[in-house]
């Protein structure tokens, strides 16, 4: 999840696809009227963030901090957890295409001894929660040696499908087998389990590294004779991963919901009249290669969840500007919005004297309220749900979460 500072076959004929995918938007669309608001968590298992607190833990005391996060959000009355199952092409359940993650045992591919995605799914249905699997869609490893990897992992065999970049290895989003291979590796997961969504967050091409260049020239060549500029080619191949993985998904499960959590500025006004009145460093458009707001207006998503991370008052990127930017992004289009929320930055001790307040993220759930399009928001991270060290959850769930709320 980036922040700052850190940061399948489709059956029948195409206009059957068609047909079926806006029936199912209208349907989805009328579910939602009078639907619940979503208040969901973040469970980052990358670096062990948040879950597993440390590789290498046995299978009970694994499973036990699992029950205790979910627990921790019925406790602070949230309906839904986004948990991180496929963090850098791998997996918390038995894949039997990609390895075991590593951030389970500390090696990669070994078996941890219990099923961590099963379980979530089983254990939160079990107490009223919705469980979201959140995948990474092209990131391989934090670093960029694939002799690293387990022998027969798929970026291993297949050498030329991956880009080491700023110190770190990608799969190559410009080759067709590549974003069909992904799309195989999430939906094992959607097939076995009834998870309530498939989750992305906003690692697409990966975020610009000052004096490094993603090398996809060959990829360009081979695919990129038929577009203006590298960068449009770039986000042909995203939007392509993003409508094709929401056709298939409405295949494999249909009940299942598909939902982004990309950076949360789409473009800047100065670049693009329609974008957000901000001055943001990165845009997901121009940087980032994805066209956030046309997954939206073109129906490939039930919901965005961009993760605005700053506060209200921010020189460059004001949450009081961005979430009315988002809620006119959706306006009439049928897929929800979420906002994501920095509870990680809200710190007694941090630099800006916004986030030292505890009050600052329940002034941004008032705000957001203002807008019926935004119908909840998920909060970054679980860690920070659990130990609160300002109070600021806490003032949440006194202010605006007095009482539970089933999901959906």
């Amino acid at each position: 999840m980036a922040h700052i500072g850190r940061r399948g076959l489709l059956a029948g004929a195409a206009a059957v696809v068609a047909a079926s995918v806006a029936g199912a938007g209208a349907a989805r669309a009328a579910g939602r009227a009078g639907g619940a608001e979503f208040r969901g968590m973040w469970v980052a298992s990358v670096l062990n963030v948040d879950f597993p607190s440390a590789p290498g833990l046995p299978a009970a005391q694994q499973r036990a901090e699992l029950l205790s996060l979910l627990d921790t959000a019925v406790r602070r009355r949230l309906n839904a957890v986004v948990l991180q199952v496929r963090p850098a092409a791998d997996a918390l359940w038995p894949s039997p295409l990609e390895p075991w993650s590593q951030w389970l045992t500390g090696q990669q591919g070994a078996d941890p001894g219990w099923d961590p995605l099963g379980t979530a799914v089983a254990e939160a249905h079990a107490r009223g929660l919705e469980l979201h699997a959140w995948f990474n869609p092209y990131r391989v490893a934090n670093h960029t040696d694939p002799a690293r990897l387990v022998p027969w992992h798929p970026a291993r065999r297949n050498p030329g499908w991956t880009v080491a970049y700023g110190g770190k290895l990608y799969y190559n989003p410009g080759l067709p087998e590549v974003r069909r291979f992904v799309q195989d590796a999430m939906l094992d997961a959607v097939a076995r389990y009834p998870v309530d969504a498939v989750h992305w967050d906003d690692y697409f091409y990966p975020y610009p590294v000052a004096g490094q260049r993603f090398d996809d020239d060959d990829a360009f060549r081979r695919y990129g004779s038929g577009f203006a500029s590298r960068a449009d080619w770039r986000r042909h191949n995203t939007d392509a991963l993003v409508r094709e993985m929401s056709e298939r998904l409405r295949t494999v499960r249909p009940a299942t919901r598909f939902g982004i959590s990309p950076f949360g500025v789409w473009r800047n006004s100065d670049r693009d009249p329609a974008g957000s009145p901000t001055r943001a460093g990165v845009a997901t458009y121009d940087d980032l290669y994805a066209d956030t707001r046309k997954w939206v207006t073109e129906g490939w998503i039930d919901y965005i969840a961009p993760q605005v991370y700053w506060q209200i008052g921010h020189p460059t990127a004001d949450y009081a500007a961005l979430v009315p930017w988002w809620a006119g992004a959706v306006r009439g289009t049928g897929v929800d919005l979420y906002v994501g929320e920095a509870l990680y930055r809200s710190d007694a001790n941090s630099p800006t004297e916004a986030w030292r307040d505890p009050a600052e993220l329940s002034r941004h759930v008032s705000l957001a309220r203002r807008y019926p399009e935004v119908r909840g928001h998920v909060w970054f991270s679980a860690g920070q749900v659990v130990a609160d060290p300002n109070g600021a959850m806490a003032r949440v769930v006194a202010d605006h979460y007095r009482t539970p709320v089933p999901p959906r």
